[in-house]
């Protein structure tokens, strides 16, 4: 992808925690950086879920959730219509 591609809502939404994890190619980090920090409709989404990250790794940054309480959250965030991976 050449670097000043730039991105949908859609594709920003759907990608949206692989960003925060910083899973994607340098240029697709770039393009969704740049449509966030300009999008007022995603901007709101991609704030929030980042703060999410930022205060649970916070809270107990060495602790795994247990697998019955990843379960849960999945499927709460999947009935919640969630559809990106957890992992």
């Amino acid at each position: 992808m050449h670097k000043d591609a730039k991105v949908d809502c859609a594709a920003s939404m759907r990608q949206l925690w692989d960003f925060l994890d910083g899973e994607l190619s340098e240029d697709r980090m770039t393009a969704i950086r740049a449509h966030m920090d300009k999008c007022q409709k995603c901007f709101p989404h991609y704030d929030f879920e980042k703060a999410l990250l930022e205060a649970l790794h916070c809270t107990r940054p060495d602790c795994c959730a247990p697998t019955s309480l990843r379960a849960r959250l999945e499927e709460r965030l999947r009935a919640a219509g969630f559809t990106g991976r957890c992992s």
